[in-house]
């Protein structure tokens, strides 16, 4: 299939069949290059169970069917969507199967779906895609982990680049299984943990040594088993931090409690998944590995992996979507918020020139002494300032608010998308009150950036009020206690941008506290 002419108007199925779980993301791409998560699905089927115990590594007769059986329950409810692609990944525990053959063939002819096992490299490159997708490391040196049933895999680069990639045969199911056996639901003695800490060390002892070499700043990790640890840990000793977490100090106290109770009162942790409690002990010595060996102190837990980064590559292949460009994450994010929401592209592009030169103006006047960070945070609100239109345009700036607050924007903190939130807020009606933005959770200083660069976007958009481009250019050109004067080149006439910025002088006065003098030049 010829992706780049064939890649729109079709919803397409990715599944991830692991070696404890089968995810399904399902996913509609539109025609202007924006694509739709129709739903998300996850099963526990245990494919890998008792395969990595024994000599030979074969998959039980159980384990197949209830795989088997949650494959083509996601292909149904694919098909209900008028799915028509499906891409089908399977890792560690096909991978080293024996009878992996006879699994991919009943899979083929009982679910209808063909099955594609990948190498374990590839799998760890398609996990960092899916991490790395939804945040915002840039050039600092980073460490992504997936710690799956059966492997885990480890990916060391930035944003943009891969400087190390491993898959190790480290899993929860894989030590438990190699450890525990039988027994596993008894209280774990403290020297058979240490062993299977140990065990997962000396296999981690190269992307150990490579970590000091590159100096890796961060870490992150997905996967079932770290994302419970974390929540456990949140709950034990109600940790607060921005998104979840898993700080050495508070995991180490969990497993320690988890190792000194049995099965049975271990599912009872607050917090614990109680379906993973007797595999999640294996799954913690391979985190606490990563602590000690890498000398992590925390590990930032992302909900983005191997079925994410499967989506990832497969729009990178298809000529117009934002991911096949070399642009940042954040690009890419509000470019998909925005189209999905059907924006008025080259009106938005408009107001969002005018307001960086407004921004880049008002520097070189001394009205503001903010930096690139700021600025990047206006260009996006200006991007999105109108995408509240999606659901209505009566106070559509209440809903752009909105929408940019939920959509879950990706390589932005939760700080950063309340201001630009707030700054597509304000763009039009009232202007913003500090109590306005006390309400909304902001920061002095956070507070401030909003007022001012809401101002800019506010003058930015009434400057493009017939979505027409008619204005070339727009600059503060002086600034003093009394008088703040702003020049705005055009060729055309502007009588609709001149009243409303004309309606909006006496406000622009009061914000700025003095004389507001607009000069409309010609542009050359």
């Amino acid at each position: 299939m010829d992706n780049a002419t064939d890649g729109l108007r079709k919803v397409v199925a990715f599944i991830d069949i692991g070696t404890n779980s089968v995810r399904l993301l399902l996913v509609r791409l539109n025609p202007n290059y924006s694509y739709t998560i129709i739903s998300q699905e996850k099963e526990v089927v245990r494919l890998g169970e008792k395969e990595f115990s024994g000599r030979e590594n074969c998959l039980n007769d159980g384990a197949m069917q209830r795989a088997i059986l949650v494959c083509k329950k996601f292909v149904e409810l694919s098909k209900t969507y008028d799915a028509t692609e499906f891409l089908a990944v399977a890792t560690s525990a096909v991978r080293e199967a024996e009878n992996k053959e006879e699994f991919l063939e009943r899979l083929e002819k009982e679910a209808g779906l063909k099955v594609h096992v990948i190498p374990g490299r590839e799998e760890a490159r398609l996990v960092y895609l899916g991490i790395s997708s939804g945040i915002n490391v840039g050039d600092r040196s980073a460490l992504f982990m997936d710690l799956g049933g059966g492997s885990t895999e480890v990916v060391i680069g930035t944003q943009n680049r891969i400087d190390y990639v491993e898959s190790f045969r480290l899993g929860a199911i894989r030590l438990t299984d190699m450890f525990l056996k039988e027994g596993r639901a008894d209280p774990i003695p403290k020297k058979v943990y240490e062993m299977m800490k140990q065990y997962a060390a000396e296999n981690l002892l190269m992307p150990s040594q490579k970590a000091k070499e590159l100096s890796v700043e961060l870490a992150f990790g997905t996967s079932g088993t770290l994302t419970n640890l974390a929540e456990i840990a949140n709950r034990m000793f109600q940790d607060k931090a921005n998104g979840l977490v898993l700080e050495r100090n508070s995991f180490k106290r969990v497993i320690d409690v988890l190792c000194r109770l049995p099965l049975e009162q271990r599912r009872n942790v607050r917090g614990i998944n109680p379906t993973r409690a007797d595999i999640i002990i294996g799954g913690g010595a391979i985190v606490d590995a990563f602590f000690d060996e890498l000398n992590l102190r925390k590990i930032t837990v992302s909900s983005r992996g191997l079925r994410e980064g499967m989506l990832m590559d497969y729009l990178s292949r298809i000529k117009g979507f934002p991911h096949s460009q070399n642009i940042s994450i954040r690009d890419r994010s509000v470019t998909q918020l925005a189209r999905s929401c059907n924006f008025d592209e080259r009106h938005s592009s408009t107001v969002a020139c005018l307001a960086m030169g407004l921004f880049d103006s008002a520097k070189r006047v001394g009205l503001h002494n903010f930096n690139d960070e700021e600025r990047e945070l206006l260009r996006y609100a200006a991007l999105l300032h109108d995408v509240g239109d999606f659901i209505s345009f009566n106070d559509h700036h209440i809903h752009s608010h909105y929408l940019i607050s939920n959509a879950g924007l990706l390589g932005f903190d939760q700080s950063e998308i309340k201001i630009i939130a707030n700054i597509a807020r304000f763009h039009r009606k009232k202007f913003p009150q500090q109590k306005d933005l006390k309400n909304e959770g902001l920061d002095p200083h956070s507070q401030d950036l909003v007022l001012e660069l809401s101002t800019f976007l506010r003058i930015a958009e009434t400057l493009d009020r017939g979505h027409c481009g008619a204005v070339s250019r727009a600059e503060f050109t002086d600034a003093n206690s009394k008088r703040i004067t702003l020049s705005i080149w055009s060729n055309e006439a502007c009588h609709l941008e001149e009243w409303r910025l004309a309606e909006n002088k006496e406000s622009l006065e009061n914000f700025y506290g003095g004389a507001f003098v607009i000069n409309w030049m010609k542009a050359q």
